[in-house]
């Protein structure tokens, strides 16, 4: 990392910039991914083929950082075998489980559903980010943003039956999966202590993908029907990991955490709107609710200064 890097990153503007293209690419996942679980004809109880499908897309992204990585000189350098060991853990949270947990609760709730549901990650970082570091403090504007922010989560179970009620292999999985996000989130700043964090992204997302792919082959997952809009959507998703990961875990070994995360208040957003857009799914009333509930406590947080 240089120091011309560093004061990039860590310029207001900059941060917003990179910030916003990390949670509007990551957005665009929902839908894309139900779409190539329908154009591989991947079936929901086809779960080898599903971690097989997630594994080739983060495995790739990481080839893919680690590649430019290395034609741009960095470090590859990880400080101690203890530091291996936290890669380790890292790649399992932040890709492996983190990943599994969203492709099979995607494959059983609808994709603006998950999407809002998911805005749980962006609380969950800034009250986790105040007990673990000094430069997230936790402050009463804090506070009413996340009461906020998780209010809009109830009210995405709102209405009975309308847009489908909760469901553990639906929405459990998604707020596992959001939980997991959280959780790299803060280790993030210790793998930038451990090594470069864009060759550690790298590393994390190359070994969590393999960790997907050899699994979903052992249990005879396949991609049974290829194609080359199959392909195109793969590579779409593969190149929003490299984006959204690189920029975003830059941002967060260059910042306080909570100020990084509050940005993925897009992500619920944009997820909901393409999903609704490019999949064909009704869009609830509730939805309208939940996300303006999860707006707004993403804006009181972003609001204070402390």
């Amino acid at each position: 990392m240089t120091d011309k890097d560093t004061s990039v990153f860590r310029q207001p503007g900059w941060v917003a910039v990179f910030a916003l293209i990390a949670a509007v690419a990551w957005g665009w996942a929902y839908p894309l991914i139900k779409l190539g679980f329908a154009e591989f004809h991947i079936a929901t109880h086809m779960t080898g083929s599903k971690m097989l499908f997630a594994g080739i897309r983060f495995f790739l992204s990481g080839l893919i950082i680690l590649t430019i990585s290395r034609c741009t000189h960095r470090s590859f350098a990880v400080t101690s075998p203890s530091g291996w060991a936290f890669v380790l853990a890292f790649a399992l949270v932040n890709t492996t489980l983190h990943y599994a947990f969203f492709y099979f609760g995607l494959s059983h709730s609808e994709g603006a559903r998950a999407a809002i549901l998911n805005s749980l990650s962006v609380f969950s970082v800034v009250i986790l980010a105040c007990l673990f570091f000094k430069s997230d403090r936790l402050t009463l504007p804090k506070i009413v943003g996340c009461v906020t922010g998780f209010a809009g989560i109830l009210a995405l179970n709102l209405g009975g039956n309308v847009g489908g009620s909760f469901s553990w292999l639906g929405d459990g999985l998604i707020i596992a999966n959001a939980l997991c996000g959280a959780s790299a989130s803060l280790m993030t700043r210790r793998l930038s202590k451990i090594v470069d964090v864009t060759v550690g992204t790298g590393y994390s997302l190359a070994i969590g993908g393999l960790l997907l792919v050899l699994p979903g082959m052992a249990m005879g997952g396949s991609l049974p029907v290829v194609t080359a809009a199959g392909v195109t959507i793969l590579l779409l998703l593969t190149a929003i990991s490299t984006i959204g990961f690189a920029l975003y875990n830059k941002l967060l070994s260059c910042n306080p955490i909570g100020r990084v995360a509050i940005y993925n208040s897009l992500i619920p957003v944009v997820g909901a709107v393409t999903s609704c857009l490019c999949l064909g799914e009704p869009f609830y009333w509730k939805y309208v609710l939940a996300g303006s509930l999860a707006a707004t406590g993403i804006y009181i947080i972003n609001r204070d200064k402390r």
